[in-house]
């Protein structure tokens, strides 16, 4: 983009806002959750008459915070209904998988559970709210198990991977499992899930951790 970077006031998606973008573009800061290896990232938009235009992932500035990733995949996945919960998944080694959780249309409650059986964080769980107005990430590290039920109808995720998918090295764990004490926003008579997910061991039943 170039040009002068101008006060912007106009129609987004539901309400209106004005904003004044940054003229030094790309991620804006990149922050620690309640467990280390789990970031929360922000991006910045530039907004005019036309839209938006936004730097949604650059290598060279999560290297300069520290994040080294080699992303293989993306996958972007429709959720049609509010009250859909995906998850909780992972994948073990060698096909264990760093994820970059981001939302394009709609809103979620994102998930991620440390099953590191040797981290001081083991069996807690981060969770936050990506949206599609906040225009916030989630970096979740190998190790953890992920999952999201969404806030809106409609709701579209995309993710980034550092692996492949590898159905032998698939796994999951049971989103509502007591022991996790998720405060989740749906009930788990309203969740809705694949027949997959339903079948998920519990956390106490879990026998695929992290070393």
């Amino acid at each position: 983009m170039s040009g002068k970077v101008r006060r912007w006031c106009g129609r987004l998606p539901g309400r209106r806002a004005c904003v004044s973008p940054s003229a030094e573009g790309g991620l804006v800061e990149v922050r620690t959750a309640e467990i280390p290896d789990v970031k929360i990232i922000e991006t910045r938009r530039y907004f005019d008459q036309r839209g938006f235009f936004s730097e949604t992932y650059n290598k060279r500035a999560l290297m300069q915070a520290g994040i080294e990733l080699d992303f293989v995949q993306d996958s972007h996945s429709l959720s049609v209904e509010k009250g859909v919960v995906r998850g909780l998944h992972y994948q073990i080694p060698p096909f264990a998988q760093d994820k970059l959780v981001r939302v394009v249309r709609g809103a979620v409650f994102d998930v991620a559970v440390d099953l590191r059986r040797r981290s001081p964080t083991f069996g807690r769980h981060v969770s936050v709210v990506l949206s599609a107005e906040k225009w916030n990430q989630l970096l979740v590290p190998k190790g953890f198990a992920h999952g999201f039920s969404t806030l809106e109808p409609n709701t579209e995720v995309i993710y980034k991977v550092t692996n492949y998918y590898s159905p032998e090295n698939d796994r999951g764990l049971f989103w509502n499992s007591p022991e996790l004490q998720v405060e989740w926003p749906v009930s788990q008579g309203e969740a809705i899930l694949s027949d997959k997910d339903k079948r998920l061991p519990r956390f106490s039943e879990l026998r695929d951790f992290f070393d």
